[in-house]
């Protein structure tokens, strides 16, 4: 079995965000030919938005560090660190209120 160290990744995807034009840094923790199953650890820049887009299958957002906001339609939510959020199968999209580290998890069909 590999051992991810998610605190250690954390800390350089935000300095990584912090001076990426974009404003974001992200890497695939989990994912291989054949699974079911993609995870993905995000650091935004505070004020910094993942632009609205549809999911390809079930997910949810865990906010690890930070504060962030989930829009979906005309529902919105606000996520602190060990907020969890399962994400409605329509466009939403994720703001940064500050500098912040989410794990996205997909479930693929």
């Amino acid at each position: 079995m590999d051992v991810a160290s998610i605190n250690e990744m954390a800390a350089d995807l935000l300095a990584n965000a912090a001076s990426a034009e974009s404003g974001r840094s992200s890497v695939t923790v989990y994912s291989r030919t054949g699974a079911r199953l993609r995870q993905t650890l995000t650091a935004l820049a505070a004020g910094r938005v993942m632009g609205e887009h549809k999911s390809p299958g079930d997910a949810s957002v865990l906010c690890l560090q930070g504060r962030i906001l989930v829009h979906a339609g005309d529902a919105e939510v606000e996520l602190g660190p060990g907020d969890l959020v399962a994400v409605p199968p329509q466009r939403h999209e994720v703001e940064a209120l500050e500098p912040s580290v989410l794990l996205l998890t997909v479930a693929l069909h």
